[in-house]
């Protein structure tokens, strides 16, 4: 059996149908069948769970236990930095080479992993340049005291996890580096390889796109910079494997040629950065192992049935719900249906999948649409991952719907996947002996994190505060109200020479924003989540003056606008928020690209009461005009039942 370790190649929820259209209006009578077909609801296979059956490795991990408060220790940090920074030559090469003895020998005790970090802050001082800051030295003593520590936006998490991640890494044991996504993941390796190379430390990469023979000899190195669904998969493909040696079948995967695990050294350092993304947000996406199963009769039946569903009459011969994609057949459509297909000859007419092949060709011609459900790149269809509702479950679409998505885009059909196991990342990280990870805004989700992995967030102060200005919230009664304003007042901006950063809340809104704009002499880019370096580059340039960057909250994560000059005299960098998005975190972080300690930044947010998060909600927003305290108690009141939503559904799914 081939089997291959896959991301789902599509995911749905059903939120993200209610925002197409509203259902076609009904001018007769409907008299639907008693069949009703949910498309978007596949039956989801049994799960290999990772945390059962016996070990395959040497290093298999240990229960995460509750750590202690995190540990200040500054002065004597420093103190031993710069004993370090005195050292040079053969003396700093020989006692980092005891250092390293002893930590082997020891393990990491608590007095050398202090010593290891001061040793590799010393380090970072002399190859990048950079002298670690206080909050960056607490970060990573808390990371490797094996705790959470919430630390401020901008306050540079990424070189205290690679400190972190150093100085855990000298004791011999592998560190695993967890990132939002794959270009940070290569962004934050390549930064920070001249550091770790100066310690006599090797750092790999495993993306989505790198090959078996890439990834292991990454897993051979002493530090990995990954995502956690890539490493999830390969471990449960190795337990695959595993499995089926141990039922005496062969567990040799061609694609990669080789019998041994990918992992080992086994799971013994987790850090994560964006700790509530990862640990949180992701936890509850299911992790498929899959294998190819093509049929080409079903490419041919798929065919069929998109040319047999532009035949098909909405309303007449069934009832399409937009709101969780199901199809109700009338008699007359099933009548109709049997005439259409009489031509096709007894094999269609007798296949018992008739009705749900067609129901789903039905919802993939009208109720799923390019640039708003789903993105057409590199020939292939990506799914858009719906805003409103960051923590609930989303699963893939049928497969046979993503055949049916990509003929009707006129791509090339990708492979059939069975899937063979299944697993979440919650059940992931508890495996890793020492697990860590940092992030913003931590403590509001204490107790979550407490009960699923046995750690406690601790609070970093920022070291300056941020020049945040906040203008009042205003309210428009339709979204085309709020564009045309926000045309305006980008203008304005521009003539006082201040630059603009848009975020609105789906990508066909980025594009028609973007057309306004140039139609009214505006020129601008726009970043939408296509391309995660593309979207670093526009976020780079969002810091001069007189430029306008329209954005999706899901570009651009982790990258900071750096700030300008010029632009810091003016006033700063000036963030309108149209995203009418429920959720107070998916706005922390977009206001997270905009906020740098060095200067200084305004905000503002505007309300269309005719967006789905108002229209759909039992909360009303208050009309234009209204007192701000009133639109102020609404946005607070929305955003905590979002919050209640978000955690009762993943103590749901992950119980």
């Amino acid at each position: 059996m081939s089997v291959q370790a896959a991301q789902p190649t599509a995911e749905f929820t059903p939120d993200a149908v209610t925002r197409v259209e509203a259902a076609p209006a009904r001018t007769r009578p409907v008299q639907p069948s008693a069949g009703r077909v949910a498309v978007m609801r596949p039956g989801l296979p049994t799960a290999t769970r990772l945390d059962s059956g016996p070990a395959p490795w040497q290093l298999q991990a240990r229960a995460v236990r509750p750590r202690g408060p995190l540990r200040v220790d500054l002065k004597a940090l420093r103190e031993r930095q710069a004993d370090w920074l005195l050292l040079s030559g053969a003396a700093d090469t020989g006692t980092r080479a005891a250092l390293r003895a002893r930590l082997v020998s020891q393990g990491p005790v608590e007095d050398l992993r202090d010593e290891a970090l001061a040793c590799v802050a010393a380090k970072a001082h002399r190859v990048l340049g950079r002298d670690p800051s206080d909050a960056q030295l607490h970060c990573a003593q808390g990371l490797l005291d094996g705790s959470l520590v919430e630390m401020a936006d901008g306050e540079g998490k990424s070189l205290a996890v690679a400190l972190a991640a150093a100085a855990f890494a000298l004791s011999g044991e592998p560190v695993h580096v967890f990132t939002a996504n794959d270009f940070l993941a290569a962004r934050d390796a390549r930064q920070h390889a001249a550091f770790f190379v100066a310690l006599g430390l090797r750092v790999g990469i495993v993306t989505g796109r790198s090959t078996p023979p890439q990834r292991q000899a990454a897993y051979a190195a002493d530090i990995v910079y990954s995502t956690a669904q890539s490493l999830a998969q390969d471990h449960l493909r190795d337990r695959q494997q595993a499995l089926m040696l141990d039922a005496g079948r062969d567990g040799r995967d061609p694609a990669s040629g080789t019998e041994s695990p990918l992992f080992p050294r086994g799971l013994c350092c987790a850090l994560v950065d964006d700790a509530y993304k990862v640990l949180l947000e992701e936890a509850t996406t299911p992790l498929d192992l899959v294998e190819v199963h093509d049929d080409p009769d079903l490419h041919a039946a798929c065919i069929v049935a998109l040319a047999l569903a532009r035949r098909v009459r909405l309303d007449v011969d069934v009832v399409l719900d937009v709101s969780d994609c199901s199809v109700e057949w009338t008699d007359v459509g099933l009548a109709r249906l049997h005439l259409l297909s009489a031509p096709l000859g007894e094999g269609w007419l007798d296949r018992t999948d008739r009705h749900d092949l067609l129901s789903q060709a039905l919802v993939a011609l009208h109720g799923l649409h390019a640039e708003h459900d789903y993105l057409l790149r590199n020939g292939r269809v990506e799914l858009l991952a719906p805003v409103q509702a960051p923590g609930s479950e989303r699963q893939e679409w049928p497969r046979t719907l993503q055949t049916l998505v990509e003929i009707k885009e006129g791509c090339r059909p990708s492979p059939m996947l069975r899937t063979v196991a299944r697993t979440r990342l919650q059940r992931f990280f508890p495996l890793y002996k020492h697990l860590a990870g940092t992030g913003a805004a931590l403590r509001e989700d204490q107790k979550e994190l407490q009960a699923l992995y046995r750690l406690r967030p601790m609070h970093l102060a920022p070291q300056r505060p941020q020049r945040l200005e906040e203008l009042p919230q205003q309210v428009f009664e339709a979204s085309c109200l709020r564009e045309a304003a926000a045309v305006q007042r980008i203008k304005s901006l521009l003539d006082d020479k201040r630059s603009v950063l848009v975020g609105v809340a789906q990508a066909d809104a980025a594009a028609a924003l973007d057309s306004a704009l140039r139609a009214a002499g505006i020129e601008c880019q726009m970043a939408d989540g296509r391309d995660d370096a593309l979207d670093a580059q526009c976020l780079e340039r969002a810091g001069q003056p007189g430029t306008v960057t329209v954005m999706t909250p899901w570009a651009g994560c982790g990258v900071v606008i750096p700030p300008s000059l010029e632009l810091t005299a003016v006033g700063g960098l000036h963030v309108l928020d149209l995203l009418d998005t429920p959720c107070a975190r998916t706005r922390q972080q977009f206001l997270a690209r905009a906020l740098h300690a060095d200067a200084p930044c305004s905000a503002e947010t505007w309300h269309a009461a005719d967006m789905p998060c108002w229209d759909s909600s039992w909360i009303d927003l208050p009309a234009r005009g209204s007192p701000q305290w009133m639109v102020d108690a609404a946005c607070r009141l929305q955003h905590l039942m979002q919050r209640w939503t978000q955690r009762r559904e993943r103590r749901r799914l992950l119980a």
